[in-house]
């Protein structure tokens, strides 16, 4: 049997002693940020998507391992573990199997097969399994028994059923056989409950639903279990040949009598073995697979899901910053007003405010000279409009005061607010502010995540955000691991300023934790601005482990040390120092002289210690000493004049933002208080398989206008400049008109939206409307 090592580097493509140098690593404390970063020569470059990969299926197939290890420990105390059962359950590669193996030696409460094994029916099943010219009724006499429960040949033959349904049931050869054609070859069938019409609007598009299980999206999926969740879907798996009388012979009834070798031969006891496969297959398995099996379809659903989350994540944890310049927050209201919040280049909130410019109030006038003051005063360089609601109305505001005070030089743009209120109402925030009001520190929030995106929304649960799909829906350990790891690669790969950086952010350093980044800012609070890396050992409970991890991770500006503002990590600085000893130079004078590093040939500084690839590292940040992988900041436009749905006409033209990218496509705000959808098929002029390989949250795109529907809120946009509003209406309609003249009774599977069309461009017929009914749920 592979090791677990063995195992995963094959799943990675990687050498199992790279797997298991990583594993050890992991094992003795290591992060995935340091190891990918730090420690190249002994996992072979294996990189952060690698090793999270590897860290999730090490979880994994150590439970595997452990599990595997009390099922042989619970069969062998029952002395029923054979050389080839063990061999067998040593070999199982996946939970799913070694559960079929453990089934038949599972403890159970008493079934009624183990009552009839107990009244002695035993033998009768066997003998009539073994010799169905038996008769079974005759046969069965002999096994009345009134004192063992037995009363007559009906209950006789009863429990000798019970006994065979249970051992055809418990097989694991017939299990996987079973669960392979169903997984191949099954519909997931979603329908209406009757009744339920009008509660269930929104998942009217599955109220005759069905799709190749194992092909389903995970959207689709996860609405359907949301609607039975709901009480307004049923949800079965069937498979498509499967006969409409259930008095005939189900497929899979079939798949067991074969396996079992049963057959009808006009034998006396064929028709009750008959009987019996029939009961195996409805009342034992059936129900047990089709559980298992949605459970199948759940978890991969989920698992796809929360790669969405996570990936939008990443790019919105990863977007511009606009840098450290003085900023104002507004957080917009209309009765409560519009909350005002001016913080400085560092992020230090310096003044606040609320004014109320919308109605009711409508202090237009009044509201124009207190946020010129306020610009004039802290000479403010940007305005963060929170896009939630009198978003458009703010916006034009701020407008008017760009026109009115050209000279304040401001730059506007709206940001999304998801999470800010989360964040006010946070012990970090209550912390931070104490005494401030919640809607103040949501624009506090507001004007921060403009400045850096990054550095803010780590204060928030990554759960708050607002860009994942069905969120509530999936496994919340799972998603909050996932999102975890995310907040975690984000944050070391952009790397964190030691004297400026909040508690929230420090400790989503590798190797740090709540503990020590209070411990680092409550000593920076003491002593001052940290001088060097080397001064974090006098922190308190900053050890060498936590040093080695953290370390190359923070930066010191300004420092002691030149280097302490790069990634070259402390324990890396003898090789720089070779560097400069080599070509007599100061370590000062070799940041960013790129013509001199570029001549320079790595191998010639490479030690035991230090492989070609830490010193290639080394000589690359030494040219762009702690670069920011971030794009650089740039804003949208929204068009003048376009503030609400009913402002947008068919086939316009407009700059957006992509605030969220599912599987199906992506959503974009345009300025009008509701995002509209780009269905996948209309990314690109070419096919597109994946929404995340075109666009990513945070994007400023242009999108034409194809379909509005004011009355449900609906926007359908389109990236492809060359669509047509009126034509993609036509094609719409003509499959919902295909649907209406369908005729009734069982419904044939559907494809999904997007299979089959592998020309240059996508179809997209009727995707708007089938897919506007699961977009609610998204953020849900």
């Amino acid at each position: 049997m592979q090791s677990i090592s063995q195992r995963i580097a094959e799943e990675l493509g990687a050498r199992a002693e790279q797997v298991a140098s990583a594993v050890q690593l992991l094992d003795d404390g290591s992060t995935v940020p340091f190891i990918a970063r730090y420690r190249k020569e002994i996992t072979g470059g294996l990189d952060d998507t690698q090793l999270r990969t590897l860290e999730e299926r090490l979880r994994y197939l150590r439970e595997l391992e452990e599990r595997r290890d009390t099922i042989l420990k619970s069969i062998a105390e029952q002395d029923k573990l054979t050389p080839e059962l063990e061999k067998d359950i040593r070999s199982a590669d996946t939970k799913t199997r070694l559960e079929d193996l453990y089934l038949p030696y599972k403890p159970k409460r008493r079934t009624k097969a183990q009552i009839a094994r107990e009244a002695g029916l035993e033998p009768l099943a066997d003998m009539l399994f073994d010799t169905p010219e038996k008769d079974p009724e005759a046969e069965a006499a002999a096994f009345v028994d009134a004192d063992k429960g037995v009363e007559d040949v009906k209950a006789a033959l009863e429990g000798a059923r019970y006994i065979l349904m249970e051992r055809f049931s418990e097989d694991a050869e017939l299990l996987g056989h079973l669960r392979e054609l169903l997984w191949n070859e099954g519909i997931l069938s979603s329908r209406g409950i009757e009744g339920k019409e009008e509660e269930g609007a929104k998942f009217r598009d599955y109220f005759e639903h069905d799709e190749p299980l194992k092909s389903v999206p995970s959207h689709r999926a996860l609405a359907i279990f949301r609607g039975r969740n709901e009480g307004v879907l049923q949800a079965s798996i069937r498979l498509a040949n499967e006969p409409e009388d259930r008095r005939e012979t189900h497929p899979c009834e079939k798949l067991v009598a074969d396996y079992w070798k049963v057959e009808h031969k006009g034998r006396p006891a064929d028709d009750w073995l008959k009987d019996v496969v029939r009961w195996t297959w409805r009342v034992k398995l059936l129900s047990q697979l089709e559980t298992e099996l949605m459970t199948r379809i759940r978890e991969n659903s989920e698992d796809e899901a929360i790669r969405v989350f996570a990936k939008n994540l990443k790019d919105l944890l990863l977007a511009a910053p606009a840098g450290l310049r003085p900023t104002l927050g507004l957080d917009p209201g209309l009765r409560t007003g519009v909350k005002v919040a001016v913080v400085d280049g560092t992020g230090k909130l310096v003044e606040h405010t609320t004014i109320f410019p919308h109605a009711p109030q409508k202090k237009w006038k009044e509201s124009l000279g207190t946020l010129a003051t306020l610009c004039l005063t802290h000479q403010v360089e940007l305005v963060s409009i929170g896009n939630g609601t009198a978003s458009r109305e703010t916006d034009r505001l701020v407008a008017e005061l760009m026109r009115s005070y050209p000279k304040l030089g401001l730059t506007k743009i709206v940001v999304s607010e998801a999470g800010a209120s989360v964040y006010s109402a946070s012990e970090l925030a209550a912390r931070e502010f104490p005494d401030l009001d919640v809607t103040i520190r949501g624009a506090v929030s507001i004007a921060r995540r403009l400045q850096d995106p990054l550095a803010e929304l780590v204060k928030i649960e990554p759960k708050s955000i607002g860009v994942g799909q069905y969120q509530h829906d999936v496994s919340q350990i799972n998603l909050s691991r996932s999102l975890e790891a995310v907040v975690e690669d984000c944050v070391n790969a952009v790397g964190v300023d030691l004297n400026t950086a909040s508690s929230a952010l420090l400790a989503r350093v590798s190797g740090l934790n709540r503990t020590l980044a209070d411990n680092i800012v409550s000593y920076r609070n003491e002593h001052g601005a940290f001088r060097s890396r080397q001064d974090l050992q006098k922190v308190t409970r900053f050890g060498a482990k936590t040093f080695e991890q953290a370390a190359g991770f923070l930066r010191v500006m300004n420092g002691d040390n030149p280097l302490d503002s790069s990634a070259v990590h402390p324990e890396a600085y003898p090789v720089v120092e070779k560097i400069a000893g080599q070509s007599s130079r100061e370590v000062q004078a070799l940041i960013g002289d790129s013509g001199f590093l570029k001549s320079l040939n790595a191998a010639d500084f490479t030690d035991e210690t230090f492989g070609l690839p830490t010193v290639t590292d080394i000589i690359s940040e030494l040219d762009k000493p702690g670069r920011d992988p971030r794009p650089d900041f740039k804003a949208a436009e929204f068009k003048d004049g376009i503030e609400d749905i009913r402002d947008l006409k068919l086939n316009m033209e407009l700059e957006g933002v992509v605030t969220n990218v599912t599987n199906f496509g992506a959503f974009v705000d345009v300025g009008v208080h509701q995002d509209g959808l780009v269905h996948i098929s209309a990314l690109s002029e070419n096919f597109v398989k994946v929404p995340s390989e075109v666009v990513k949250a945070g994007d400023i795109v242009k999108v034409k206008v194809m379909e509005v529907d004011v009355a449900r809120k609906r926007i359908g946009l389109s990236m492809r400049m060359s669509d047509k509003a009126e034509e993609r209406a036509e094609a719409r309609q003509q499959p919902r008109q295909a649907r209406s003249e369908k005729p009734a009774g069982r419904s044939k599977p559907q494809k999904a939206s997007q299979s089959g069309n592998r020309g240059k461009k996508q179809d997209s017929g009727a995707t708007f409307a089938d897919l506007f009914a699961n977009a609610k749920q998204l953020r849900k």
